[in-house]
């Protein structure tokens, strides 16, 4: 499905979308939050309009491009209209698609590699040997500053109870366990015993070995078997995508007021945000989203960091 947007340049944002989204309003569905963000849902598509500073930032989303080109028509038009006192320039980017999504521009994902805390020597080989030894799987493995993420979120909650859902060749598992306090112990599921032997050779290295259990079975049994009690202080979720909302509930209803989990890949490359995409896993992680913003159990915020992370942390 695609999207297009556009930056209307005004000192009258806000008063242009509550006059749109009255206005449209006894004509198709419309909404608007406390924020000023408005939504206009009409038969071929969908608008956003979010005010900022000076301007109006629109963002259209249709079924094709022309149903999409409609949207961007419908709403051009009736804005123009409010704007009495002075000229609008509504112009609308080219059709983009899920697959032609940038969630990070190239040149800010380059920059944010060298403005985090650099992988050590042993961080830096196993992810070498991580591309040279699993073919194209290896896009599975974090990167280098979302590993210092988990690294100092662990840290910062002096969590010393925690579990690992897909463990692949080991590098989150380390950032989680360098991260515990002392005494601390960090469960790893996994199913894949060949991969996971990567990972064991390089806790070695690491000096963490002996604060991971490594459990080779499907994690939501794993889960199960644990303590029903609030014992957890952190997790991290990053395997099949399906199973998420089981891994999710298991670790929530275990995890301690004030321990946090970690969600990998929430936006599926960005078609998370494209209803054309409606393969299981897409149905699975959308439905999972708006269940955590709508968990009262927990206080969430979602991330732009490279697939898309969720941060939940227990009330």
């Amino acid at each position: 499905m695609p999207y297009s947007t556009a930056h209307v340049t005004t000192d009258r944002p806000g008063r242009y979308i509550k006059q749109l989204i009255s206005h449209m309003g006894h004509k198709t569905t419309t909404e608007i939050s406390g924020d000023g963000r408005g939504v206009i849902t009409l038969s071929r598509g969908r608008c956003v309009l979010a005010p900022t500073g000076r301007a109006i930032e629109m963002f259209a989303t249709a079924a094709d491009e022309e149903s999409l080109k409609q949207v961007q028509d419908v709403v051009t038009r009736h804005l123009l209209r409010f704007a009495t006192q002075e000229e609008l320039d509504v112009d609308w980017s080219s059709p983009v698609t899920a697959e032609q999504m940038r969630i990070v521009d190239p040149l800010v994902n380059d920059y944010l590699l060298t403005q985090c805390t650099p992988p050590d020597e042993v961080l830096q080989e196993l992810a070498v040997q991580t591309r040279e030894t699993t073919g194209g799987s290896w896009t599975m493995q974090i990167t280098p500053d979302e590993g210092a993420l988990l690294t100092m979120l662990v840290r910062m909650t002096g969590a010393r109870r925690a579990v690992e859902v897909g463990v692949f060749t080991g590098y989150s598992s380390i950032c989680i366990a360098r991260g515990l306090a002392e005494g601390g112990r960090l469960l790893a599921c996994d199913v894949s015993e060949e991969w996971t032997s990567v990972a064991r050779s390089y806790w070695e290295r690491a000096g963490v070995a002996d604060r991971i259990d490594l459990k080779i079975a499907p994690a939501a049994d794993t889960l199960r078997a644990l303590p029903d009690e609030p014992v957890l202080d952190f997790a991290f979720i990053d395997a099949d995508k399906v199973g998420y909302p089981v891994y999710y509930e298991e670790i929530v209803r275990r995890l301690r007021p004030g321990g946090l989990v970690v969600l990998d890949n929430v936006f599926l490359g960005g078609r998370v945000l494209d209803p054309a995409h409606d393969e299981e896993h897409h149905r699975v992680m959308r439905a999972l989203n708006d269940a955590i913003v709508a968990d009262e159990r927990v206080e969430s915020v979602m991330l732009p960091v490279r697939d898309g992370v969720t941060i939940v942390r227990r009330r």
